[in-house]
């Protein structure tokens, strides 16, 4: 969530940024925000008048008794009366008016950072870096879905029937290889550094609102609407909000976790031949990393984080390419954002894989996830995470660019996790 602070201080450059997003009425939405804030500010300003007055008249009236100014007395208790009233409506007012600025402020998305390119969509993201090994496929190369069909992997029929499209049922080797995936993945981010929580997958409103998965307009969401709760997108919610409410030394700082859930996302409106098997599911694995730092340092975190899972796609030996993303295909909550894609070989498409933002304030403010500078003085803090990785379209770039007349070929990283070499 935007402050006040940014907002007013710096109006132009904000209504800027979030026309880069493509944010509809920028300008109309935030000089509503300051209208409201100046509405909470002029009332604070007459309640605060009013009742110094309430008080200083009040303290008055035990001496005009003991003077024996019954009359002056009684007018001042009148006097005090009407301020109270008067008082009531202005709290009222004033509670409204704040309460009608926070509510527009969830619906204002984080303001890009400089950096980011001009654009409407993916097609308008600049392509940053390009590596990992070519493939040579077979002539008779298959798609994911058709290889595990033939492997006995993984069973998309199945899922429809225990649950529905989107859930599909692992199998026997391709049941090793997610675990493998998962056990690598915890295992490099634990080598890096960070700290594996394994939260909840299920959150309150509180934490969907504090990492800005809330509220929640495309309805992407799974709800549990009896006991009001969310199943998680993704660990970044639960994560993240561990800091909910917290103020930290700076000497914690940076914060570095990670874990491994299962997420849920209704990925309503999705069809077609893009969303086949693994390349879009409604739930799915996937090891997620979250970092807390001081503004100062936070670059540089998100730097370690984009060269960690550069790191992880290079000893997969996949071939893979890194897009900074333009102003209109970002999230809602990022103020910088890098995809990482891995190329499906037997597809012809690139896959998306991984995220890796850097929030700046933004959910902090949500949160109110502070850090205590050395000089005794309490500060945003920024937030970023990053799927290091999403499991679905790896196992599909696997398959599809390893498959081999003699069966898929395990890279050489995973073989110790997953204790065969081949998929035959």
């Amino acid at each position: 969530m935007l402050t006040i602070k940014q907002i007013t201080e710096n109006t132009n450059a904000v209504i800027r940024g979030l026309e880069k997003k493509h944010f509809k009425n920028a300008k109309e939405t935030i000089d509503q925000v300051i209208a409201f804030n100046d509405k909470r500010r002029s009332t604070q300003s007459i309640l605060d008048n009013n009742l110094s007055e309430v008080n200083s008249i009040s303290k008055s009236i035990g001496q005009l008794m003991k003077e024996g100014k019954k009359e002056e007395a009684e007018t001042a208790k009148s006097r005090v009366a009407e301020l109270k009233e008067v008082n009531k409506t202005l709290q009222t007012e004033m509670d409204q008016a704040a309460e009608d600025m926070q509510n527009l402020l969830y619906t204002i998305p984080n303001v890009p950072y400089n950096e980011v390119p001009e654009g409407v969509g993916a097609e308008d993201n600049v392509v940053e870096k390009m590596g990992g090994m070519e493939t040579e496929l077979p002539k008779d190369a298959l798609p994911h879905w058709e290889l595990t069909k033939k492997y006995d992997l993984i069973d998309f029929d199945l899922g429809v029937k225990i649950t529905g499209a989107g859930f599909p049922v692992y199998k026997g080797k391709g049941a090793q290889l997610q675990r493998a995936l998962i056990n690598f993945f915890l295992d490099e981010a634990r080598k890096a550094g960070y700290l594996e929580i394994m939260p909840p997958t299920v959150v309150n409103t509180a934490s969907g609102y504090g990492t800005g998965q809330l509220p929640d307009k495309e309805g992407q969401m799974y709800h549990c609407e009896v006991d009001d709760l969310y199943l998680i997108p993704t660990a970044e919610v639960p994560v993240t909000n561990i800091y909910r409410d917290v103020i930290l030394e700076e000497k914690q700082l940076p914060i570095k976790n990670c874990a491994y859930t299962q997420c849920f996302r209704r990925e309503a409106g999705s069809y077609g031949k893009d969303v086949r098997g693994l390349n879009r599911l409604h739930e799915f694995s996937k090891v997620e990393l979250v970092r807390i730092d001081k503004p100062e340092h936070s670059r540089q975190s998100h730097k370690e984080m984009l060269d960690h899972v550069e790191g992880l796609l290079q000893k997969l030996e996949l071939p893979y390419r890194i897009l900074r993303l333009c102003g209109g295909d970002m999230s809602f909550t990022a103020a910088l954002c890098f995809d990482f894609e891995v190329y499906s070989e037997a597809q012809k498409r690139w896959l998306e894989v991984s995220s890796v933002s850097n929030f700046d304030t933004y959910q902090a403010n949500r949160l109110k996830c502070r850090y205590r500078s050395g000089e005794k003085k309490t500060e945003l803090c920024h937030t970023l995470n990053g799927s290091a990785l999403a499991l679905p379209r790896i196992v599909a770039a696997l398959l599809e660019n390893n498959q081999t007349p003699e069966g898929i070929r395990i890279p050489k990283a995973l073989v110790p996790y997953t204790g065969f070499e081949m998929i035959d």
